[in-house]
């Protein structure tokens, strides 16, 4: 079994082609072509359009379009359900009582909650009440400046860099990995606009599939990326540097 939208969507940014790229060179809309690759089948119009255009896309990028069809079929039609039929993910037809159990497992966990907090604030209450004198004394001491041990207040710790992705225009898909493209994985997926992603200050390589739609900073202030209308690898360094990679 294997991520048909991811593979589909891998396969593309290999041979760096991009969207309007693809629609053209398959004649199928760029909107059904992103439906693809986020595995969005219920946004085509029927399973024969889903297959088709799988089998189409699949073979433009040079993949075996019958594979795709096979897996899409092994995990997304039903019994004998007509060609025609609008399409319908598994994920939908769920079963009923696990969806009860579920509901029942939610229930469970705020009663738990409730109890315990109950018993803190019996406990607070006690406290209060029987503790006499000897507890707002304590508390005192604790915050008297002898206590802090040379820890530096909250005032005078410098704040961290922060590394902002956001997305204009019409967004992006990303793949952000930590310092190389054998790295740990950030982040994959489309980033839309309103929804930036936050990072601490560290070197990432980014493969971007919009460029001309992303906006970096660092500490912030704008760091300034390759903005070509088609797909890029770029290696963003902790002190802002950039440099494009393989």
């Amino acid at each position: 079994m294997f991520e048909i939208g991811t593979s589909l969507r891998e396969a593309r940014l290999r041979r760096q082609i991009d969207i309007p790229e693809a629609e053209q060179g398959t004649k199928i809309r760029a909107k059904y072509l992103r439906a693809l690759e986020d595995e969005q089948f219920e946004l085509l119009p029927a399973q024969t359009y889903v297959k088709g255009f799988l089998r189409s896309y699949a073979e433009y990028l040079g993949l075996d379009g019958q594979l795709y069809v096979d897996e899409y079929n092994s995990r997304y039609i039903i019994g004998d359900e007509s060609a025609e039929q609008p399409f319908r993910s598994r994920r939908r037809d769920a079963p009923r009582a696990r969806t009860r159990a579920h509901r029942r497992f939610e229930k469970s966990v705020v009663v738990v909650a409730l109890a315990a907090i109950a018993v803190v604030t019996a406990l607070v209450i006690a406290a209060w009440k029987f503790g006499g004198s000897s507890g707002p004394q304590q508390i005192q001491n604790l915050g008297t400046p002898q206590q802090t041990h040379g820890a530096s207040s909250p005032q005078s710790a410098a704040p961290s860099k922060k590394l902002v992705l956001r997305a204009v225009r019409g967004g992006t898909y990303l793949a952000v990995h930590a310092a190389s493209a054998t790295g740990k994985i950030l982040f994959q997926g489309t980033l839309q606009s309103g929804h930036p992603l936050v990072f601490p200050a560290r070197t990432v390589w980014m493969n971007v599939d919009s460029p001309e739609n992303l906006r970096v900073a660092l500490g912030g202030r704008p760091v300034r990326t390759p903005r070509p209308h088609s797909p890029v690898t770029i290696l963003i360094t902790r002190t802002g540097r950039v440099r494009s990679a393989a």
